[in-house]
């Protein structure tokens, strides 16, 4: 998710238009009707806030997106979501340490109201992915804990950024002001080591300059499950803008050394961020599924030849992806994707690689 510090300290997504101006752009192309309506759905990555900085993004603004209710038949099948941290609803009092277990607890009382039927059959939010600081080394497990009680049985795991880039064009994508190769100091180690043994998996955010990093961290740890973020967080901005030819392949052979890890998965998406260098959200009118599948193709399709449809999720990754165009054509771009695709490999891509690793309900 892309965010940049304000001069309060404060986080806001990043993109060129807030969600008032968002939602005047999207009408200006008809939402289209879901490809394969029939097709169920997980949506391992979206997010939850409510701030002056990023405007609100809630239960009923995901609901609208999903078209949950529409009953027109035009919506497409999700019937689970998962939740991934965003710096939302920290809590206010306390050590700083235990801050982020207040946005573990928000999310969890959406979750309850999703969980009551009262909002649709999706169930919103059955798994939450928290943060933790793994650099205060083995006192994470406190924070940990203190999650895993006030997430309802649906805490699973947590995401440290670390996503760091020497040029300034590019670090204020960045979710958190790091050092570099922080996945390689001692301390963040020492906490990262509190996960396997809470049953807890790890999802990694970073650069793909960083895959190497990411690669040492997964045989370092083998017991510990690790998702990869958005293909790995391909930069198309900036210094890498111009390059994106030569970046695949080199972004190729660290996809493909990465999934010789077996405790690694990756979630396909993230690439309607405006860090990735495609121009949607530039464009006059929104894009059409076709056009944001010709542009992602290239970064999907060796993802799924590398880790196999087994080891792969899609994801939304909204509303940050949604700078690149509306949420039904993007499960549509996907869909064109993988066109050709057996039912079995459908099903893992759509549903069942994401309901094995985050232990949900499979549909």
């Amino acid at each position: 998710m892309a965010q940049v510090a304000d001069a309060k300290g404060e986080y806001r997504g990043i993109g060129p238009r807030n969600d008032t101006e968002l939602k005047a752009w999207l009408s200006k192309r008809p939402r289209e009707a879901a490809l394969a309506p029939e097709l169920p759905i997980i949506d391992p990555h979206h997010h939850f806030w409510d701030t002056p900085q990023r405007g609100r993004y809630l239960l009923p603004e995901l609901l609208a997106d999903i078209g949950a209710g529409s009953g027109s038949g035009e919506a497409h099948n999700i019937v689970a979501t998962v939740f991934l941290e965003c710096r939302s609803m920290y809590r206010k009092d306390g050590p700083a340490e235990m801050a982020p277990v207040g946005e573990v607890e928000f999310v969890n009382g959406i979750a309850a109201m999703s969980a009551s039927g009262g909002y649709g059959p999706c169930r919103v939010a059955e798994a939450i992915v928290g943060h933790a600081d793994l650099t205060t080394g083995a006192r994470v497990r406190e924070v940990l804990e203190a999650e895993i009680r006030v997430g309802g049985g649906r805490f699973r795991g947590i995401r440290h950024g670390v996503s760091w880039d020497a040029n300034d064009a590019i670090q204020q994508f960045a979710t958190r002001s790091v050092p570099p190769h922080l996945v390689r100091d001692a301390k963040f180690r020492e906490g990262f080591a509190q996960l396997a043994p809470l049953g807890l998996s790890f999802e990694s955010w970073q650069y793909h300059p960083q895959l190497p990093d990411a690669i040492d961290l997964a045989r370092a740890f083998p017991d510990t499950t690790i998702i990869l973020n958005h293909v790995g967080g391909v930069l198309g901005v900036g210094p890498y803008a111009g390059h994106r030819q030569e970046i695949l392949a080199g972004w190729k052979k660290d996809i493909a050394e990465l999934a010789k890890c077996p405790n690694v998965t990756v979630k396909l998406g993230g690439v309607g961020m405006t860090s990735f260098g495609f121009d949607f959200h530039e464009r006059g009118l929104p894009p059409s599924s076709e056009d944001l599948a010709a542009a992602w193709r290239q970064y999907l399709e060796p993802c799924i030849e590398a880790f196999g449809p087994d080891r792969c999720m899609f994801e939304s990754n909204f509303p940050p992806d949604k700078q690149s165009g509306g949420y039904t054509e993007l499960w549509n771009a996907f869909k064109r994707i993988t066109a050709g695709a057996s039912a079995a490999e459908k099903t893992a891509l759509y549903s069942g690689t994401a309901a094995r690793v985050y232990r949900l309900t499979v549909p």
